[in-house]
C-alpha cells in the first residue's frame, strides 16, 4: 500500500492470538534495531481487527531481486553484528513466537539446559499433541536431549539471536541486509548459523561475510544439524509428517 512517497507493508492474521504474535514480533524488531544497529523495516504498529490483527511496517525500497555475492556477504556481516550483543543468560524476559508456535524464553544460564527445556521438549510435545510424531522418532529426540551436555560443544557466551535466521527472513538491498520475522532471544550463535540454510542451501560467502566480523568455531559443521532439530520439530508440529524425513536425517547423526 502507498500514499504518495510513503509505503507500508501489512501482515494480516486471523489467529486467535494474532495481536500477541505481532506485538512480540514488533518488540523483537525494535530490540534488534536498538541493541545491534542491524537494519529492520521501520515498525509502525499493531492493530486488532475483527477476527484477527494487522502488523504495519514501513515498506523497504530498492529490494534486490536476485542476490549477488555482495548481498549474501551482507547477510553474514549483519548476523555477526547481531551476535556482538551479549548477555549473561540464555533466553529473554519476554515470550515470543517461532512462526505460530509459542516460544518460551524464560532465562536459563546454561545453553544445553535452555535448548532442552525451552526448545526441544516443548516442540516435541507440540508435534506429539498434533498427532504427527511417531513414537520411535520421539524416542530418538529424547535420546538426543539426554546427550546434549556432550553434544553441545564449548560453552558459548549467549548472544542476541534472530531465532529464525533462514535466508527468506532477510531482505537484501544495495545498502545492506535487513531483518524480518525474528524469534528473538539470547543463546548460542550457532543456532542462527545453522538456520541460515536449513530449508535452502546458502552459498559459502554468507559464512565468509560472518567471519569478517566474528570467528566460527571449527566444530560448528558437526553440530549444525543438532541446532536444526528444533526447527524441524516445529515444522512437524505445524505442517505435518512431510517434514519428518528432515528431522530423521538430523536425529540420526546424534541419537
Amino acid at each position: 500500500m502507498s500514499d504518495g512517497d510513503f509505503a507500508v507493508f501489512a501482515k494480516l492474521s486471523n489467529a486467535a492470538n494474532a495481536a500477541d504474535q505481532f506485538e512480540a514480533e514488533l518488540a523483537g524488531l525494535n530490540l534488534i534495531r536498538q541493541r545491534s544497529g542491524v537494519g529492520v523495516p521501520t515498525p509502525i504498529g499493531v492493530s486488532t481487527l475483527e477476527g484477527g490483527a494487522i502488523l504495519l511496517l514501513e515498506a523497504v525500497k530498492d529490494i534486490v531481486a536476485a542476490r549477488g555475492e555482495k548481498h549474501w556477504r551482507d547477510i553474514g556481516r549483519a548476523l555477526a553484528r547481531l551476535h556482538q550483543v551479549k548477555s549473561d543468560v540464555c533466553g529473554l524476559h519476554t515470550h515470543g513466537y517461532f512462526g505460530p508456535i509459542y516460544q518460551d524464553n524464560r532465562p536459563l544460564r546454561e545453553w544445553p539446559a535452555f535448548y532442552a527445556e525451552r526448545r526441544l521438549w516443548p516442540r516435541l510435545i507440540s508435534a506429539i499433541d498434533a498427532g504427527h510424531m511417531p513414537t520411535a522418532i520421539a524416542r530418538q529426540v529424547e535420546r538426543v536431549i539426554a546427550r546434549l551436555p556432550e553434544l553441545c560443544g564449548p560453552t558459548p557466551t549467549p548472544v542476541l539471536l534472530h531465532g529464525d535466521a533462514q535466508q527468506n527472513n532477510w531482505i537484501s538491498t544495495e545498502a545492506g541486509a535487513l531483518v524480518v520475522d525474528p524469534a528473538v532471544h539470547f543463546g548460542h550463535p550457532e543456532l542462527d548459523l545453522a538456520y541460515l540454510g536449513y530449508w535452502q542451501e546458502i552459498p559459502d560467502i554468507v559464512l565468509d561475510g560472518y567471519r569478517e566480523e566474528l570467528p566460527i568455531d571449527p566444530g560448528f559443521a558437526e553440530r549444525r544439524d543438532l541446532w536444526r532439530i528444533s526447527g524441524y520439530l516445529a515444522a512437524v508440529a505445524v505442517a505435518g509428517k512431510d517434514y519428518l524425513p528432515l528431522l530423521i536425517n538430523a536425529l540420526n547423526r546424534y541419537a
